[in-house]
């Protein structure tokens, strides 16, 4: 069987991470007639057993633990939607503890990952207990997020929108990873062929993707 393919997704925390990774999953087990699964987060699991979160010697076992998730799940399917990584526990470990030790092994673990979704900001905060540090760290994650996506030149496509339309732009980005693999016939086809056409007309560029005034450009247009 061939290596599955890993989609990632990462981002500030209430930016619909958990929200697109089970409604891709769905969209591209129905588009492409793949066998596609998505990973939630551990994190989440262990805070709710915890009853608290994570102190910074508990973050390593979370990151391995993430990917042995992952690991397990890509052994018998053809595509694997990950509700996060390691990537995301570095970048809160950097934040939170000023520890940068976990970067090295996040960017290993990222790399197998055929391609990085960054959830923008686009959508409102909610409380979600213990999994909520506030509103005002958002945009220092997305830095830190986005830093590590550039910095070790790891393939990423931003994905905004609200509700259906945020779904649409993930499926977007990876559909073409899709291509080689997809069932025949599947109405993944016909979604690249629009796709292809309407390129030239989207096309935006631009020698620095990350400043805030191209990302406007790019969610209005």
């Amino acid at each position: 069987m061939a290596e599955a393919i890993r989609i990632a997704i990462v981002g500030a925390e209430s930016t619909g991470k958990t929200v697109l990774a089970q409604a891709l999953a769905d969209r591209i087990a129905a588009l492409s007639g793949l066998r596609c699964t998505w990973v939630g987060e551990h994190l989440r699991h262990w805070c709710n057993t915890a009853g608290r979160t994570p102190r910074p010697h508990e973050q390593p076992a979370i990151a391995e633990a993430q990917h042995r998730l992952i690991d397990a799940a890509a052994a018998h399917h053809d595509v694997v939607v990950c509700d996060t990584t390691a990537l995301m526990t570095a970048v809160y470990s950097d934040l939170l503890f000023d520890d940068r030790s976990l970067v090295p092994y996040a960017v290993e673990q990222q790399r197998r990952c055929h391609l990085t979704l960054l959830t923008a900001l686009d959508i409102a905060w909610v409380p979600d207990g213990l999994q909520r540090d506030g509103p005002q760290v958002r945009v220092p994650v997305d830095r830190r997020v986005r830093a590590l996506l550039i910095d070790h030149a790891l393939p990423w496509s931003l994905v905004a929108g609200q509700g259906a339309a945020r779904v649409e732009a993930a499926l977007d980005a990876v559909a073409p990873l899709l291509r080689a693999r997809a069932v025949a016939g599947s109405g993944l086809f016909t979604r690249l062929a629009d796709r292809d056409a309407q390129a030239a007309a989207r096309r935006w560029v631009c020698n620095d993707c990350d400043v805030p005034d191209c990302e406007h450009a790019l969610m209005s247009r």
